[in-house]
């Protein structure tokens, strides 16, 4: 039984911890009929032991593989033939693994996501052509430069840190993997105090709470000494200006800086980056596409780490743009209209925001890893209630703030492919 019991929201949400330390959340909609199940693992690519890049990211295919009641055969019909489908995602800080099911199909859907990752056994041989199958997705993202470019820019921002490691390894890291490197980081990572299982839909609190009793309950708790992930700090950050000769036919460029974590700042740089670069009235895409005609596509991420911000531009032109297009982009994040916001403007970046967050909300699996990183980043569920207020409290002087902390605390980076041999 559970050892402790806590309701963050009447109407829908309630998270509980089983005995072993394993964190259950359950979030009830009752205008769907199906279940999302994930369970997220608090392990991604920055926590990849060095010389293993990849590592994580690997683990989250191999699993697949089988386990010792199922193989790789069964794991993708037990799902299949009950009208749902299965899947999973590695990040820099985390790993999920996902099912969708019909309400009716839950107890033999949480069996099988509960035994993939409990029970895996690494086949020798599955094993081998997963390791193909991951450097075909390697040469996939070598293949695409808007993807490549990010990689490198991480590479070339953090290259002493964890956090510049690619989430897919290199082909080498792949291929030198062992079965005790697989088993290893599983029995420090695959811990239940290192996992949630999250549970959204058509779902009964008690109901997932005696399953996860029954399936997630014997995972046994991790043994020795414990992992403590390396910490970022201002000085991880290396700040660069790189041009590079690429096969490729129009220039892609990344501009960003990173800064350490700061809270206070969290949704005001939600709604900077939705002015700067969030959609078809963000001033950049006005500004270098509508007005300029320079980019088919521009646009900004911001992006929330346990210990960092980053915030990164990304534009792909012609070669011969690239100087105008680079400076239009630092001319508008030293412009006004980040210093000395429009009041209009900023009340359309929160709208455009919200409209943006509660449309995602209905959509069951944005809705479950949503619910994870709130979690996982702020220790507990924000309600969608207060994250509406915590937008719309943005003022333009918190935009102001928020700029200047995100582009003047640290320089800004950039990296261009340009075409060529």
């Amino acid at each position: 039984m559970p050892k402790k019991h806590s309701s963050f929201s009447e109407e829908s949400v309630h998270h509980d911890e089983l005995a072993n330390g394993l964190k259950i959340v359950t979030d009830a909609v009752p205008y769907v009929e199906s279940i999302t199940l994930g369970i997220q693992i608090n392990a991604g690519s920055r926590d990849d032991p060095e010389n293993s890049a990849g590592l994580a990211h690997f683990i989250e295919h191999a699993i697949f593989k089988g386990t010792r009641r199922r193989s790789y055969i069964d794991i993708a019909r037990n799902i299949e033939k009950n009208g749902g489908y299965l899947d999973a995602y590695t990040t820099k800080e985390h790993t999920c693994i996902y099912l969708r099911c019909l309400a009716e199909h839950l107890e033999p859907s949480f069996d099988l996501l509960a035994d993939l990752v409990c029970d895996p056994v690494f086949p020798p041989e599955e094993i081998e052509k997963e390791k193909e199958v991951v450097i075909e997705e390697i040469s996939s993202v070598n293949d695409t430069p808007e993807e490549l470019v990010f990689e490198e820019f991480d590479l070339r921002s953090f290259p002493l840190h964890p956090l510049g490691q690619p989430i897919l390894g290199t082909e080498k890291s792949v291929e030198d993997f062992t079965d005790d490197d697989l088993k290893n980081f599983m029995r420090q990572h695959y811990v239940p105090r290192e996992m949630m299982l999250t549970a959204t839909g058509k779902v009964n609190h008690e109901e997932i709470m005696r399953l996860g009793e029954r399936f997630l309950g014997p995972l046994a708790e991790q043994t020795g000494e414990r992992y403590n992930r390396r910490s970022f700090l201002a000085a991880d950050y290396t700040p660069f200006t790189v041009t590079l000769k690429k096969r490729v036919c129009q220039a892609q460029i990344v501009l960003g800086t990173a800064i350490p974590r700061h809270d206070p700042l969290f949704y005001s740089l939600m709604v900077l980056n939705s002015m700067l670069g969030n959609g078809m009235s963000s001033m950049l895409n006005l500004e270098l596409r509508e007005k300029r005609g320079l980019a088919y596509n521009v646009y900004s991420s911001v992006s929330f780490f346990d210990d960092m911000t980053a915030l990164n531009i990304y534009a792909g032109t012609e070669s011969n743009k690239t100087k105008v297009t680079l400076e239009l982009i630092r001319e508008l994040l030293r412009s006004d209209a980040l210093k000395h916001p429009d009041p209009e403007e900023v009340k359309a970046a929160k709208t455009k925001l919200l409209g943006s967050h509660i449309m995602g909300m209905e959509k069951m699996t944005r809705r479950m890893s949503q619910t994870a990183s709130d979690f996982s980043y702020f220790g507990r569920y924000i309600k969608p209630e207060e994250k509406t207020a915590a937008i719309e409290a943005v003022t333009a002087e918190d935009i102001a703030e928020a700029a200047v902390r995100i582009l003047d605390d640290a320089p800004c980076s950039t990296l261009v492919y340009k075409p060529g041999k």
